[in-house]
């Protein structure tokens, strides 16, 4: 009666198909060529796990004890086709396994544009894809709609049928931005951007989470996923737009803060540079971007303006390290200059230029001397004009006024 106890337990297989197998049974095309992978991979691996858990049973029960009737062949020990079988086989599946485990690499490459809405119908050339700027927090996600000036937290949508371009960059702990019916997981780090692309093409509701450990909050660390039409889609970028508030920098550093089970926020407007300033980590005002100080440092540097334009560097948000050395007030490397002083220095830059070009051709021609802006001898002063460099970028326009 023991050995009977376990099939009462038979019932309870009915209640599976309640089960929802989103892996198995996605809404994005991007999700369903990587479960058609999957399934691939595991036929594939079946066709030597299967026949050799079968022949286990079968050796087990021929070779028994009770049966007198299987030969008994102790001194058997090579069979060709035995051998032939055993390495072919498994050398036949790794091959097929490679050559699909590599299509699929490049073509389901995260960072590589759509070329097709489903496997019946193709990407048409006109269609622009909806750009949505993914900022990982503790503990929440910050949606950016930089094309209909809108963000949201811990609520996404998407029109069906419209490719998505995601770009994705955390606050402060590595995460990973999932959406199990839409695509694959994407890890969110801080101070870099990963990209996503993908398209949903069923309506509905559906999760997204951070598949990654996080902190305390990381359980909670859910959203909502809307795939709408285009009609639904745009009656909800109205409804976040009449939120009335508005994201600026300020705003944005408030919301950044450790919180968990946040709900839904909408802000109807969006400071135009906040995303980049979150990938640069400069959100807080005076602080070199990362950008402004990698340029800076592929130039050589400051030199000894370093001394005086720069605090102890300690991207800490919360927490100080070092304080027996640099104290316990707030320090960062502080910027050297704004965007609309940089742009004025390159200007300036190449109008002075611009005049000591004009001082030597009035002035009397030096024989001898050869340079950037400078005749050589005998070749007219409008050809020497022509190689002046161009002015620099906005980024490294505190290097080119310094040396000026």
């Amino acid at each position: 009666m023991r050995r009977l106890r376990p099939l009462l337990l038979l019932p309870l297989l009915a209640l599976l198909p309640g089960c929802e197998a989103v892996v198995l049974s996605p809404a994005g095309d991007i999700a369903a060529q990587q479960r058609d992978l999957l399934v691939m991979s595991v036929v594939l691996m079946l066709i030597i796990v299967v026949p050799v858990m079968a022949m286990i049973v079968f050796f087990a029960w021929k070779y028994r004890e009770s049966n007198k009737k299987a030969r008994y062949e102790p001194d058997w020990d090579h069979s060709t086709h035995l051998e032939l079988v055993i390495w072919a086989a498994p050398l036949l599946i790794i091959i097929c396994l490679g050559a699909i485990t590599w299509s699929g690499t490049h073509l389901l490459d995260p960072y590589r544009p759509l070329d097709r809405i489903h496997a019946d119908k193709g990407l048409a050339a006109e269609v622009q894809p909806l750009q949505v700027n993914v900022v990982a927090m503790d503990w929440k996600w910050l949606f950016i709609y930089p094309e209909y000036g809108v963000a949201t937290v811990n609520e996404l949508a998407a029109p069906v049928d419209r490719p998505i371009r995601f770009h994705i960059t955390s606050t402060g702990v590595m995460n990973s931005f999932y959406i199990p019916a839409l695509a694959g997981q994407i890890y969110a780090m801080p101070g870099m951007e990963t990209k996503l692309h993908a398209v949903i093409n069923r309506p509905g509701e559906y999760v997204g989470f951070s598949a990654n450990y996080s902190g305390d909050g990381f359980s909670n660390m859910r959203f909502a996923f809307h795939g709408l039409d285009q009609a639904g889609f745009d009656q909800w970028v109205a409804g976040v737009r009449a939120a009335g508030q508005g994201l600026d920098r300020e705003t944005y550093l408030e919301l950044e803060k450790p919180s968990e089970k946040v709900p839904v926020i909408h802000y109807a407007s969006v400071d135009a540079g906040l995303f980049d300033a979150v990938l640069n980590m400069c959100v807080e005002p005076g602080k070199m971007c990362m950008g402004e100080m990698m340029a800076i440092d592929k130039k050589g540097g400051l030199g000894l303006t370093a001394v005086h334009a720069t605090w102890p560097l300690v991207y800490d948000k919360y927490a100080r390290r070092g304080d027996a050395v640099f104290g316990s007030g707030e320090s960062y490397v502080m910027a050297v200059c704004t965007p609309l002083e940089a742009e004025k220095a390159a200007v300036d830059a190449a109008r002075r230029r611009q005049e000591l070009a004009v001082q030597l051709e009035r002035s009397a021609p030096v024989a001898r001397v050869t340079g950037a802006g400078l005749a050589r001898p005998g070749q007219p002063m409008e050809l020497a004009q022509e190689r002046v460099p161009a002015a620099p970028s906005a980024v490294s326009a505190f290097a080119a006024a310094s040396q000026s």
